[in-house]
């Protein structure tokens, strides 16, 4: 493998940055969806129970302590329950829309990477093949042996380049199916009646229905 690397010449290089560079927005988002997960059921009917026994507050309290996009969103809604409806539904949004793009951020450059290094691939095997027929003309002989050799070096950096896009691609789906996941479970949880967890000045529950 270190061998084929050498023969691709000067354009591998460029590729295995790009590698790096995708490897290591993976495992920010790897890490950073992993913190993110909860079992949203069991934290809904935490929060619930919170309330019936404690309270707004404990509730707030119990939301400071879970991780993750759900439990933001709740704490959103829950510190601005004396505030009235319209605050409670627009902190709510809000919420939900920051969560998402906290979610989605550095995807673009896995996205990149998938994109960049085929690219980068195809471009080295480009200048291989000119400079692999510049060689054949320049030693008058086309043998096999010498088409083969030239062909061969430059179809390395092609190869090497979609092996990239690969394994970033794989990844990138991988999160994409988790972020999916997390938006679901936002989306059915704030759907939901806030009357369960939200009250308001008054001592009656308010029903609430959210539209994100």
């Amino acid at each position: 493998m270190v061998q084929y690397f050498i023969d691709g010449g000067a354009f591998m290089w460029p590729i295995l940055i790009s590698l790096i560079f995708g490897l290591g927005f993976a495992l920010e988002r790897a890490y950073s969806l992993i913190m993110s997960s909860i079992d949203s059921d069991k934290f809904f009917t935490d929060v619930s129970e919170t309330i019936s026994d404690q309270g707004v507050d404990a509730a707030v309290e119990l939301c400071n302590e879970t991780r993750g996009p759900v439990a933001e969103i709740f704490h959103a809604g829950l510190t601005r329950t004396g505030r009235g409806l319209d605050e409670v539904e627009k902190a709510i949004q809000n919420a939900g829309s920051l969560e998402m793009s906290f979610l989605e951020k550095n995807m673009i450059w896995l996205n990149t990477v998938i994109t960049v290094a085929p690219m980068i691939g195809f471009t080295g095997t480009v200048v291989g093949m000119i400079a692999a027929f510049d060689a054949i003309k320049a030693a008058n002989d086309i043998s096999p042996a010498v088409v083969a050799g030239g062909i061969s070096q430059a179809l390395l950096t092609t190869a090497f380049g979609l092996i990239t896009a690969m394994i970033i691609q794989m990844f990138q789906n991988f999160f994409v199916s988790r972020i999916d996941k997390l938006i679901l479970d936002m989306e059915v949880l704030v759907r939901l009646p806030l009357e369960e967890f939200i009250v308001l000045d008054q001592p009656l529950l308010l029903q609430i229905q959210l539209n994100l």
